[in-house]
């Protein structure tokens, strides 16, 4: 008699998941150049090659730290029937579901950590003193940064609950909707005024880039805009074209090379005061042009 797998310890097959990535990708890049959201200020080529760097180290990282130590623990999650959503006895479709947002909310509470704790800022900074902001920003992300969130990512796979299923079906609507909302695209307004209060989108996710603190500190959410709305840290009334990407302080193209942004979170750094800016006569959940 054949054994039944589990459908649950089952990840998503690798065309699926090669489609949805590449067809993000793919898009993302095409209205990028059809209809760009803010004017570059860097050479596309030399941003693209650091940001390539950076995604491959992080890629390795990933692979030889992150996955050796999640996903056997998700195959052991769901074996033994731990975490917290397998006390509610959902169907397989809602257990996902849950996950998913459970998943979503726990990453919102990490990169509200990465913001005020001093040694996690140390190395979440070279991702926002990026003088632009695109796909490739999306991609990002210090190998240190990817070593100190294991532990994190661990946490939330156990105390969820989270089955091999769910937990590559986040991953891949994570890395979709980060190339998504980092990207330099232009949406209608009605169109992103609509979606900004479901998902993340590009102008909602470019106030949290921006050099003034009390923007920076908005929009931390990564696919579903709840979280934000939950905690009353949307901030959506910020002019598109007032927004000054980067870290003040960090102006200055010859300081972020990859040598030196790489080596960034090691070395001294001194905090300088972003500017500051009036509040605009509409509501901080109104979309702004």
């Amino acid at each position: 008699m054949a054994r039944t797998v589990d459908p649950m310890r089952r990840e998503l097959p690798r065309w699926l998941n090669a489609v949805l990535i590449v067809g993000t990708v793919a898009t993302v890049a095409v209205m990028e150049l059809r209809r760009p959201l803010r004017k570059e200020r860097e050479g596309k080529l030399r941003r693209n090659g650091r940001n390539a760097a950076f995604a491959l180290i992080a890629a390795a990282t990933v692979a030889l730290a992150e996955k050796p130590a999640v996903v056997p623990l998700a195959h052991h999650v769901q074996k033994k029937g731990l975490g917290a959503v397998k006390l509610l006895g959902l169907p397989p479709w809602a257990e996902v579901a849950l996950s998913v947002l459970l998943l979503d909310y726990m990453l919102f509470i990490w990169h509200v950590l990465t913001h005020k704790i001093p040694l996690l800022w140390r190395f979440h900074k070279p991702h926002h003193v990026d003088l632009d902001l695109d796909a490739s920003t999306a991609l990002r992300f210090h190998f240190g940064e990817l070593l100190l969130s294991v532990p994190w990512r661990a946490a939330q796979v156990r105390l969820i609950g989270v089955s091999p299923f769910a937990l590559a079906m986040w991953q891949t609507l994570t890395l979709m909707a980060i190339l998504f909302h980092h990207s330099n695209v232009r949406l209608p307004h009605r169109v992103e005024r609509r979606l900004c209060h479901l998902i993340v989108t590009p102008r909602m996710h470019g106030i949290h880039h921006s050099v003034v603190r009390g923007e920076t500190d908005s929009n931390w959410s990564t696919i579903f805009s709840w979280p934000d709305h939950l905690h009353r840290t949307l901030k959506l009334n910020v002019l598109q074209d007032s927004v000054t990407i980067g870290v003040a302080g960090f102006q200055d193209p010859a300081q972020l090379t990859l040598g030196k942004t790489l080596g960034m979170p090691f070395v001294r750094q001194v905090e300088v005061e972003g500017p500051k800016r009036e509040v605009l006569p509409v509501p901080p959940t109104v979309l702004a042009v």
